[in-house]
């Protein structure tokens, strides 16, 4: 046997190839052209002891070059408590898979529903699930929803403003559907709603998409959206930074049928880009169709509080054709770090992160101003991010900023930079950016 590790036997291989008429293993890779197959030694460095290879991936991490974080776009530099990392470190939550046996996962089952409780307070709809993979996926599910729940309807509305990232994501789920994605214009930063009902009047739409804040971090008046959504028999999707939800108007109370996004803003590490946690909510009318997991509280035997997957004709037990979604691995560690950080925060903690990070944004954006280099992009009101434009060279600007340890400014336009404040950054990190731009 060539490598002891692999538990099959030259006899056991041998029966393999014949049962698919190949002669040997090399056969399964012929159709691999000889220009693109590797030839040479590979870099391997040789072994090396424990020292060793830890001072060797000490100076692998010196390249990294950590910088101090403006910009959002849809990931946001919150601040966690150092208990949440010890806690989910935790081999049982590392481990821990789909509970589906209630008996042996009660810890399990309940830390996913009280994530499901907290989202739903936040969002104020009644349901909500678990296993989203992160914000895009989950507003793609979302408008699954808005389609299985219209059945003969197969066009859905997505406001411009709506994060390109998430856009982007949606379409590619809508193409591979059948459905017809439409965009709705955007006027003056936000969602038209004069061009959202005169699409909607076409008729055939299953849902509209659009966003709290969205991707200019400006705060829509969706003020009769939702009448007129649902005037056409359609639901009214809403995805939304749920942190903010601390201090804005929820989903629930613009009326909306199906909140979704990215978890992420609630104290999740950027990470190099995850992983991150999406959510999905709705209203109780909607209930079965909601795609993952939901957890219920009943009681066992002996009249004791106890927990279990509910409703659970999905996707695991039915047939393909017949799924919500193809929603299966358990995304329950990322779920349990947003209901630890939501416990320790509470509702005050979460509205003073608000309040902290509005008036450093606010701050940044009257400096910047201050300067005369920036003029606003749109008049507006934002929370924690906004746009403006600027005379300067954005790429110069940016590799100032970038050469004093500093990121920010993402180009969304030609001429036009986002910045986003979270309560991490200081006043102090806010002068400081702002006057590198004297020297540029």
């Amino acid at each position: 046997m060539n490598y002891k590790y692999f538990p099959h036997t030259e006899a056991d291989i041998e029966q393999m190839l014949q049962r698919i008429g190949v002669q040997s293993l090399d056969d399964l890779y012929a159709e691999i052209p000889a220009s693109v197959v590797w030839k040479k030694e590979y870099a391997l460095p040789s072994s090396m002891s424990e020292l060793e290879i830890r001072n060797y991936f000490t100076e692998l991490g010196k390249k990294n070059c950590p910088l101090t974080i403006f910009v959002g776009a849809g990931a946001y530099d919150h601040y966690a408590p150092s208990v949440i990392p010890q806690l989910i470190s935790r081999s049982e939550f590392l481990t821990a898979y789909t509970p589906y046996q209630p008996e042996i996962s009660q810890g399990t089952l309940q830390y996913i529903f009280e994530f499901q409780s907290m989202m739903s307070e936040l969002t104020g709809l009644e349901c909500t699930n678990a296993s989203m993979y992160d914000g895009p996926t989950a507003t793609a599910e979302a408008m699954f929803m808005a389609v299985a729940s219209a059945k003969k309807k197969k066009k859905v509305l997505i406001s411009e403003t709506v994060n390109p990232n998430v856009m982007r994501v949606v379409r590619t789920y809508a193409f591979y559907h059948g459905i017809t994605l439409e965009t709705i214009a955007e006027k003056d930063g936000c969602t038209d709603k004069a061009e959202m009902e005169r699409l909607l009047q076409a008729g055939e739409v299953a849902g509209v998409i659009a966003a709290s804040p969205n991707k200019y971090g400006i705060i829509e008046d969706f003020t009769g959206f939702a009448e007129a959504v649902h005037a056409q028999k359609a639901l009214f999707i809403l995805n939304a930074d749920p942190s903010t939800l601390a201090v804005l108007k929820s989903p629930a109370e613009w009326g909306a049928d199906i909140a979704c996004g990215d978890a992420q803003t609630l104290g999740m590490p950027l990470n190099f880009g995850g992983p991150y946690v999406g959510y999905l909510s709705c209203t109780k009318e909607l209930v079965r169709k909601l795609p993952g997991r939901i957890v219920g509280a009943t009681k066992d035997v002996d009249g004791k509080r106890a927990f279990v997957l509910t409703l659970q004709a999905r996707e695991q037990h039915i047939r393909r054709e017949k799924a919500n979604s193809n929603i299966c691995s358990n995304q329950s560690l990322m779920a349990l770090y947003v209901t630890i950080y939501l416990s320790l925060m509470g509702k005050q903690g979460l509205r003073e992160v608000n309040e902290l990070s509005y008036s450093g944004a606010h701050y940044l954006y009257e400096q910047l101003l201050a300067t005369g280099k920036f003029t606003p992009a749109f008049n507006k009101p934002f929370l924690k991010e906004f746009a403006v434009r600027t005379t300067l060279c954005p790429k110069t600007l940016q590799e100032k900023w970038k050469e004093n340890g500093f990121f920010a400014g993402i180009e969304i336009a030609d001429g036009v930079l986002l910045f986003s404040v979270t309560e991490k950054r200081t006043k102090e990190e806010i002068d400081r950016l702002v006057a590198l731009i004297k020297e540029v």
